[in-house]
């Protein structure tokens, strides 16, 4: 297993951490994700570690704290041979400050999620979206107060836009706060717009990338075919998808793409696209997710290889879209990087 250093900080991860969302199954939307239980977990986990994958990824808001206790219950006796990532910030509750990012909600929040987990200690802790009635100042000195504490190691955000992220840097800058050491995003060969402003941000901030939905909520999983119905299976049957829906003929020159890099490797379609999102910049971790030891076994497979610069080449091309306004008229100064996009 590879390991990558977590932004400007001196956290190494392995390139995959294993995503949670699927545990629990509280509600329809997850249940389309996935239901598995403690026991199931367990065997889960054992794998991960087989494979080195070390890292655990979950949130307060996955089937209403369930994904956490299920979690904590699974790493019983483990907490030291691994690191574990939570979020806060999505609404716990239907009081008015059961949500967001004040010191009231964020302090109680992370108090509830170190008590589901079973442990005093959390690694990287994330805000889930980007609280724009709280003063990011208030936001911050809150979670500082929490890495001073010692109940959280590393702060990292999720969901930003690129002035979120960047007033957050200077304010901590400004303080000598903790600052955000990663940004867990979404981001696919199906879904590229991560690099219109948030890498090149990234890349100069030191800020590295999680990536989230790395197969596009299972369209690049192989099971998507031009002229085909969607699998009543798969999780976008199910509703468990997400994100804005990706015109069908750019899905299919991806997926054309994939097929014919995906005989030259010998890989699957979905080992491709994964492999794919690790040779960008600023990526640093990949969350995969799993309801079963197949599917985990064969996302864990992504690593340990690597595409050809040409394999790679020809899935950019075929993932390419139109920049919206101002990245389309920015892409024609001379002197941009454009090997960062």
């Amino acid at each position: 297993m590879e390991y990558r250093q977590l932004g400007a900080s001196g956290l190494r991860i392995p390139v995959l951490s294993f995503g949670t969302a699927t545990f629990g199954g509280g509600n329809e939307f997850f249940k389309a994700w996935g239901s598995t239980q403690v026991e199931e977990a367990r065997h889960l986990i054992d794998i991960c570690l087989e494979a080195g994958v070390n890292f655990f990824d979950t949130a307060n808001g996955y089937s209403q704290g369930m994904a956490e206790e299920i979690l904590g219950k699974a790493l019983e006796g483990r907490r030291q041979d691994v690191l574990i990532s939570t979020k806060a910030t999505f609404p716990t509750g239907d009081g008015p400050n059961d949500y967001g990012s004040s010191r009231l909600h964020l302090t109680k929040a992370c108090e509830d999620s170190l008590r589901r987990l079973g442990t005093d200690y959390i690694d990287v802790y994330h805000m889930h979206g980007f609280d724009s009635h709280t003063p990011v100042e208030e936001t911050l000195r809150t979670l500082d107060n929490l890495v001073q504490s010692g109940k959280v190691r590393y702060i990292a955000c999720s969901n930003f836009s690129g002035w979120h992220l960047m007033k957050s840097l200077s304010v901590s800058e400004r303080y000598g706060w903790a600052r955000y050491v990663g940004h867990q995003a979404y981001y696919s060969l199906a879904n590229r717009e991560f690099e219109w402003e948030l890498m090149p941000l990234g890349l100069d901030q030191g800020v590295g990338t999680l990536v989230w939905s790395p197969l596009s909520a299972g369209l690049l999983s192989g099971k998507i075919r031009r002229g085909q119905p969607v699998p009543a299976e798969s999780r976008l049957a199910q509703g468990g998808g997400q994100g804005p829906k990706v015109p069908d003929e750019l899905l299919y020159n991806i997926i054309d793409a994939l097929d014919e890099v995906a005989a030259e490797t010998e890989k699957s379609v979905a080992q491709v696209a994964l492999n794919w999102l690790l040779q960008r910049p600023t990526v640093v971790n990949l969350v995969i997710g799993a309801r079963n030891e197949e599917q985990l076994r064969q996302n864990l497979a992504a690593v340990g290889w690597n595409l050809t610069p040409e394999q790679v080449a020809k899935l950019d091309a075929a993932s390419a879209t139109e920049p919206i306004y101002p990245y389309w008229h920015q892409r024609n100064f001379p002197m941009l990087q454009k090997n960062i996009l």
